[in-house]
């Protein structure tokens, strides 16, 4: 890792231009720096990538120690993702943001759901639907802005899945939310959670799965935004395999796999905002926000959609410049143009962390 005043000149993605770009006490200028050491004097320089739902702290079994979580994000970052949305942790990230080798991270707190309607030891269960709101409101005062909520899960006593809270009280936590100035997101696989859901005025859904054409243009006109995280869901028949006991849940799961390059195409067309999002931890492991913008590629977005999806588009979303006077200097340099070939994205020249070379 080195440091010090830096030059480098490329092609600067979003514009596209070539240009100079100078890098001095971890900031990004374009006005020379004297005595700076020259990195690079062609390529592409872009944004750090963004993993929008990752989860350092969480391994196959469960929470992970911070050691753990901390070899976790040095993989992500070693793949380019350089500025993290934690999506919820069973953890405190703290130890993790005070390191400066790491992506920057935003902290979302812990999952909120209901006993047995989620993944047991990640999230805070709720002994009953009405403590949302000020279980919302404890999480607001603790993150960095976000709020996660668990929208829907299996539901032992129907067999399928189904939504955890009453559209009420969903309304009100989501209320509670925004008048602390946090946005809100929530876990959703199926159909029957989303309409309150959208309703209540959630700012992003993860995964989505269920969504329909007359809801993703709700999304539109009220600006919610999806993560759906694609290569998590192609665990979905591999979950519906293991469900045995519910033959109707593993049917749901396999449907919902079914449908989701559809949905992700009609969201598309709707005008709905889509980012890139792993769900890195559990059953995904760490470093493969590539693989996640490939495939958005492969469900619609064009090659430079997709990798403003996981870049400036990204960033511009959760309140993080890209390659701008003055911004954090986060940033990748490549041989070659990565909307031409996505490939490109698996090997960067150099990786940029706050100013530091990381490589």
């Amino acid at each position: 890792m080195t440091t010090g005043p830096k030059q480098l000149r490329g092609v600067v993605l979003p514009d596209g231009e070539s240009r100079d770009v100078w890098i001095d006490g971890g900031r990004i200028t374009f006005s020379p720096v004297e005595g700076a050491e020259t990195l690079v004097t062609e390529g592409f320089l872009v944004p750090g990538l963004v993993d929008a739902h990752c989860h350092p702290g969480i391994g196959a079994h469960g929470p992970t120690t911070v050691d753990e979580a901390v070899t976790q994000a040095l993989t992500d970052r070693d793949a380019g993702t350089l500025l993290i949305r934690d999506c919820g942790l069973p953890i405190d990230a703290r130890p993790l943001q005070a390191r400066t080798d790491l992506p920057k991270i935003i902290r979302s707190g812990r999952h909120l759901a209901l006993p047995k309607r989620y993944i047991p030891g990640l999230g805070i269960d709720l002994g009953h639907p009405d403590e949302l709101p000020a279980a919302v409101a404890e999480q607001a005062a603790d993150g960095d802005g976000w709020v996660k909520l668990v929208g829907d899960w299996i539901d032992r006593s129907v067999g399928d899945l189904a939504p955890l809270w009453p559209g009420d009280v969903l309304a009100e936590a989501i209320k509670v939310a925004h008048e602390a100035g946090v946005r809100v997101t929530a876990h959703v696989f199926g159909e029957d959670a989303l309409p309150d859901l959208i309703d209540a005025g959630i700012d992003c859904l993860e995964h989505g799965t269920g969504l329909s054409r007359d809801l993703l243009g709700e999304m539109a006109r009220r600006e919610i935004a999806l993560v759906p995280t694609l290569i998590n869901i192609e665990n979905f028949p591999g979950i519906a395999d293991k469900a045995g006991k519910y033959p109707r849940y593993a049917a749901h799961m396999r449907a919902l796999h079914a449908g989701v390059a559809e949905m992700i195409g009609t969201a598309l067309d709707a005008g709905v905002a889509v980012y890139a999002g792993s769900d890195a931890g559990g059953m995904i492991e760490h470093g493969r926000i590539v693989d996640e913008i490939e495939a958005l590629n492969r469900c619609g977005m064009s090659r430079e959609e997709a990798l403003a999806a996981a870049s400036w588009s990204s960033r511009a979303w959760l309140g993080h410049p890209g390659i701008a006077e003055d911004a954090p200097a986060d940033l990748l340099v490549f041989d070659s143009d990565p909307r031409e070939d996505l490939a490109v994205l698996r090997a960067p020249r150099h990786i940029v962390l706050r100013g530091a070379v990381i490589r």
